[in-house]
């Protein structure tokens, strides 16, 4: 696969190796009453955001398999309103929409992280690398121009973010950065319990071990122990498939082989570095330049530039 090879489902600017019958499920799917939607525009912080939050559902305990973490927290655009159907409760449901393609109800509770657009582009690039042909060019500044484009899978970065800046303070929403988040993922830790129900924010603060065994559990080298080196089997094994079949793939992998016989490029890891300001060792002059206009050219009317005023990014 090349990461460029993308087309539109519902709306939605995808990748060719989303099922496209997936997808329409999961546009149409209604949202339950105790549902919790984490949304992302993608490598914002989601898998440590969902981590964090199973490990408060779990007091400590999250998932130790891939398997059990997509059965915990489904990936609506991977595997279908189905496993939603299937999902313990409380459980957490992920989605990379933009608010108009959301499935949305004013009694679903909703998450929202963002991150800055540099660090994004970065760490996008090496997730799709890892899974593209080696016979495609794969170079950062290849993908780049496509960020910028809008031509990556969901689309326009500010176009997403810009849709649920207009919703920050909805009632029903939840809405930081991962730039906050790892500055105090202590108070952040307490935020979101609070906002999945008073329960769970109490009995954080009622325990301060209880809030370092959550926090600990959702550390970056307990989820690189987790991810990497499985994701990229399972993923080429539950997108081969059609919606009947996705939430079966997850529960037995192990036993299926699902090999396209391409070479892959280098795969950094699903949970890579973390960091903040790992796109100074990415851009070029010219890259900065064309990100400086593309973010002036988006952001005439708002403020959302602002999240990030600590940063000293070029914009």
């Amino acid at each position: 696969m090349d990461f460029a090879q993308c087309r539109d489902v519902g709306g939605l600017w995808i990748h060719n190796f989303f099922h496209e019958d997936i997808i329409r499920s999961t546009l149409a799917y209604k949202p339950r009453p105790d549902d919790l939607f984490l949304v992302t525009y993608p490598k914002c912080g989601t898998t440590w955001t969902q981590y964090l939050i199973l490990s408060i559902l779990t007091d400590g305990y999250p998932p130790k398999t891939v398997v059990d973490f997509m059965l915990s927290s489904p990936f609506m655009e991977m595997m279908g309103a189905e496993a939603v159907e299937r999902m313990p409760r409380p459980g957490l449901l992920k989605t990379h929409l933009p608010f108009s393609l959301q499935p949305y109800s004013p009694h679903a509770k909703y998450i929202y992280v963002t991150r800055n657009p540099y660090d994004v582009c970065v760490s996008f690039y090496y997730h799709m690398k890892s899974v593209t042909a080696k016979k495609f060019d794969a170079s950062f500044s290849r993908f780049c121009k496509l960020f910028i484009a809008g031509k990556t899978s969901w689309g326009d970065y500010f176009d997403h973010l810009l849709s649920w800046y207009e919703h920050r303070n909805d009632p029903n929403v939840l809405f930081f950065t991962y730039e906050q988040m790892k500055k105090d993922t202590d108070l952040w830790t307490l935020k979101i319990a609070d906002f999945m129900g008073e329960k769970y924010g109490k009995k954080l603060r009622e325990d301060p071990t209880l809030l370092r065994k959550v926090i600990q559990a959702s550390s970056l080298k307990n989820m690189q122990g987790v991810f990497n080196g499985q994701m990229r089997n399972i993923v080429k094994d539950l997108l081969r498939l059609g919606p009947n079949r996705a939430i079966k793939s997850m529960e037995v992998y192990r036993s299926m082989v699902a090999q396209d016989g391409e070479a892959l490029h280098n795969d950094d890891g699903f949970v890579r570095k973390g960091v903040v300001g790992d796109w100074k060792s990415h851009f070029t002059n010219d890259q900065i330049e064309d990100m400086r206009a593309w973010i002036k050219k988006k952001n005439k009317t708002t403020d959302v530039m602002h999240l990030w005023n600590d940063l000293d990014l070029p914009q």
